[in-house]
């Protein structure tokens, strides 16, 4: 009979005070004893685990340190220690982002650079049926223009809806379109522990939530309604999509998170135990870190750009939050053939963050009828944001001009 092992544990900060580690309160979760825990190597954290002792003894600590922030280059001493901060709640990532918005308008790259000028912008904040209060921002088209289509954006793991997709959103606006989008509960500017995800299907609903009250605005609601999905906002898009596969006109996915690329994972033995943790810590940040920034951004300058996006998740992936991501693909992997919508699939040849084949998989196994599949040679995972100038501009053209034939 497999004996079970009781466990206490506490989370606390270590000696050198790192700015991300979290204090939990001592907590009993359960452990088999008849499985051997791999040896889990993680870069700049501490793991101890020990059997649960009487009262009158002393009890044992998890430490965990996350990823302290480097400096960011060309900025002042003052904005760096603001950007290393802990964020993992929402006021100080509002905080951060107050500060580094004047830094933001004269940033070295084409979507900050090349921005069409006149687009009105509105940003607010409205409280969600789970009791988050989440952040919404919209570009619209100059008055004169009329509104073709609504077009609504969900944004990747470790992004946000603002920063790069600024420069999308107002390209897109001015070709006549209202573009909305939002940041999910944990992430970006909305409420929530940052980057923590207990349950995928959780995030769905909020975007489901969200951008139906948006489409019945009085003014979109008789328009064609369109979603964007980047990474791992592509699987929320097809997973909105496959809740409710009427109510879009069609989904635009780039880069999808339809499966994580095999050499992005740990071994299954890893995988076995970071899953059995997942239940007795799910908010610990013990995924083995891997930077993803090398695989995103093909040019190193916009690369360093990146870095001013100071509300971006950048730390170790938290326990629940990597098992959830990993159960997501799987329940979308199988149901591939039930996404119907119109569909237009774009991604990078050379991408090692999301598998490209999945991306042809979905493409031929999708019932849409109307369904288009572009792979642009030699482009990494951030085709939207990362590669040549001349890439980026050819990109966006392509999602506009499929919105076009479509409106």
């Amino acid at each position: 009979m497999e004996k079970a092992c009781e466990f206490n544990y506490k989370i606390a900060p270590t000696i050198s005070g790192d700015i991300n580690s979290q204090l939990l309160t001592s907590h009993r979760g359960q452990l088999s004893s008849a499985m051997e825990l791999p040896s889990l190597k993680l870069q700049s954290q501490r793991l101890f685990l020990s059997p649960r002792r009487s009262q009158s003894q002393r009890k044992k600590v998890v430490v965990v340190t996350a990823k302290r922030r480097s400096n960011i280059e060309g900025v002042s001493d003052e904005l760096n220690a603001i950007a290393s901060q802990n964020l993992d709640l929402a006021p100080s990532r509002r905080m951060v982002r107050a500060a580094f918005l004047p830094v933001h308008q004269h940033l070295d790259h084409y979507l900050f650079k090349a921005a069409p000028a006149g687009i009105r912008t509105q940003e607010w904040y409205e409280t969600n049926s789970r009791g988050f209060e989440i952040f919404c921002k919209s570009w619209m088209p100059q008055p004169a223009l009329p509104i073709k289509a609504v077009l609504c954006f969900c944004h990747g793991y470790g992004s946000t809806c603002t920063f790069f997709f600024e420069g999308l959103a107002k390209r897109i606006a001015a070709s006549g379109y209202a573009v909305y989008a939002m940041d999910y509960p944990g992430f970006g500017l909305s409420e929530g522990l940052h980057g923590y995800i207990p349950k995928f299907d959780d995030l769905v609903d909020d975007v489901i939530e969200q951008y139906a009250k948006i489409k019945a605005k009085p003014e979109l609601r008789e328009l064609p309604g369109f979603l964007l999905g980047q990474s791992m906002g592509g699987a929320i898009a097809l997973k909105v999509h496959l809740k409710e596969p009427n109510n879009w006109d069609g989904v635009i996915l780039v880069a999808p998170m339809c499966k994580i690329a095999e050499e992005m994972l740990p071994s299954k033995a890893v995988l076995k135990a970071l899953d059995l943790l997942s239940y007795v810590m799910p908010k610990a940040k013990l995924f083995p870190y891997k930077d993803l920034s090398a695989l995103t951004f093909r040019e190193p300058g916009k690369r360093k750009v990146a870095n001013y996006n100071v509300l971006s998740y950048d730390d170790p992936t938290r326990l629940k939050t990597g098992m959830e991501l990993l159960s997501a693909t799987q329940d979308i992997e199988s149901q591939l053939h039930k996404v119907s919508a119109p569909l237009l699939i774009l991604h990078g040849s050379e991408d090692k963050v999301t598998d490209p084949l999945v991306s042809q998989f979905l493409y031929e196994k999708a019932s849409s009828k109307d369904k288009i599949m572009k792979i642009y040679e030699g482009g990494y995972h951030g085709i939207l944001e990362g590669e040549p100038d001349d890439r980026i501009f050819a990109v966006h053209n392509d999602i506009i001009s499929w919105l076009d034939s479509r409106c």
